[in-house]
């Protein structure tokens, strides 16, 4: 689907670790891509994977993640969606390859980035009364950004340590070229 022609529909996944902000960003860029006119959907992987048990040898359920994704995706597609915004984590370059097959369009990745003292203090605010959750997002914060360091599969970062949820936005879409 063109957005006016001349452009082809595009994904962006917005990658990073626990707490960093993929979620509230990814729907900040959805809005702004709204203001702007661009027909968009913005889609959390975190909920295409929700489901229990999780399948032996797929802790995070990713290929339950990916079979709704290619159905999620087809249908914002075929409904007129020029940009589709994901939020979520791959960690490897055969992970990014099977989000890029399921939604079927050009794919790029950004990976937001925190500092981990600044990182913590969200995740403590986001999970205060939940003392094992919080346990477990504090440990896998610093595991995943450290995968994700490595991994290097984001065509782009961008830092959200002191911004605006806003201004990250705005940064994503600027180094991404939507607008």
């Amino acid at each position: 689907m063109d957005v006016d022609g001349s452009r082809q529909s595009r994904a962006l996944l917005i990658n990073g670790t626990v707490g960093v902000g993929k979620t509230s960003v990814a729907e900040s860029v959805g809005s702004l891509l709204t203001d702007a006119g661009i027909p968009n959907a913005v889609i959390d992987l975190d909920w295409l994977r929700q489901a229990w048990p999780a399948p032996s040898g797929d802790r995070f359920n990713f290929g339950m993640m990916l079979r709704n994704l290619r159905s999620v995706a087809d249908n914002y597609l075929a409904a007129g969606a020029a940009r589709l915004v994901l939020a979520g984590v791959i960690e490897d370059v055969e992970q990014r390859q099977l989000c890029a097959e399921a939604v079927g369009i050009e794919l790029s990745v950004c990976r937001l980035t925190v500092d981990l003292p600044v990182n913590h203090q969200r995740l403590v605010r986001r999970h205060d009364n939940e003392p094992e959750l919080l346990r477990w997002h504090l440990d896998r914060a610093g595991e995943l950004a450290e995968i994700l360091g490595r991994a290097a599969v984001d065509d782009f970062t961008v830092d959200a340590t002191t911004s605006s949820v806003g201004d990250v936005a705005a940064g994503v879409i600027d180094r991404a070229g939507w607008l």
